[in-house]
């Protein structure tokens, strides 16, 4: 493979070992493991009251005190949608976490987690990069966020905002729930600057800013990239982070929106 080292935006380098192994995002190649770096890039301190549907997804074997590990977001009482390389460790590990804007408190509500579904395409062939949870207990009560169902969605100059928790390359606080507003890029812009790493166009969206500066990052992995109230992204990869030239990948959900409502409707 040529070009930089290119790493899914799990909070962990154990987490994209494991995803390497399993055959990544390429059907013939997985994007190789890279050690963690950082969350939201570049943002500004965003509060779950006014985005409640942003889901902390904890493991128990993350380093991390906070056991902070991916993002999800809550899309019926007992759903999430994540990503699918952010659930590569066992079902009983993991904790969804509502309403907690910095990690190191106890503040918010807790689910474990009764089911996992996977993109079954996930690994085999390039983008899949999507899955569901099923909450043991639902947050009844929470405002959801609805897919996008409209491929037309993802066009040049939309303006999509990606949140997530953690540590910033020095551009806010540790393990605090964050946003950034990602301009989308394009698909012939993601097409040619990773023309070597399995760039999907109908299924995954080129957001963040060509001069860098602003990005989401590792540990922001499976959370919401939001476009007009709807969960228009789920945050994939990338290489490096907020670097010039090399924006996030993210999972387009209209995509897979028919395979995601299944799953949540189930």
């Amino acid at each position: 493979m040529t070009g930089k080292l290119t790493f899914a935006r799990a909070a962990l380098a154990a987490a994209v070992v494991a995803l390497a192994s399993t055959g990544a995002v390429g059907a013939a190649q997985a994007k190789p493991p890279a050690p963690p770096v950082t969350n939201i890039v570049g943002g500004s301190l965003a509060s779950t009251a006014q985005a409640p549907w942003a889901i902390a997804l904890n493991n128990s074997q993350s380093p991390s005190p906070s056991g902070q590990w991916c993002g999800a977001t809550l899309v019926k009482a007992n759903k999430i949608v994540t990503a699918a390389h952010c659930v590569t460790k066992a079902r009983s590990t993991y904790t969804a976490i509502q309403g907690r804007d910095s990690l190191s408190s106890t503040t918010g509500r807790t689910s474990k987690i009764a089911s996992i579904w996977k993109d079954p395409q996930y690994g085999r062939a390039p983008g899949h990069d999507v899955a569901v949870l099923t909450l043991a207990t639902p947050f009844t009560g929470v405002p959801t966020l609805p897919l996008e169902t409209s491929l037309a969605a993802d066009a040049v100059g939309a303006q999509p905002t990606v949140y997530g928790w953690g540590n910033t390359e020095g551009t806010g606080p540790a393990d605090r729930f964050q946003k950034v507003l990602v301009p989308v890029l394009g698909d012939a812009y993601c097409g040619q600057v990773y023309a070597n790493y399995d760039y999907v166009a109908n299924g995954e969206i080129c957001a963040g800013y060509k001069e860098g500066g602003k990005d989401s990052c590792q540990g922001d992995s499976g959370g919401p990239l939001v476009l007009n109230g709807r969960l228009f992204g789920v945050v994939s990869w990338g290489i490096g982070c907020a670097d010039a030239g090399n924006p996030g990948v993210y999972a387009e959900v209209a995509t897979y929106a028919a395979a995601l409502t299944a799953q949540i409707n189930s």
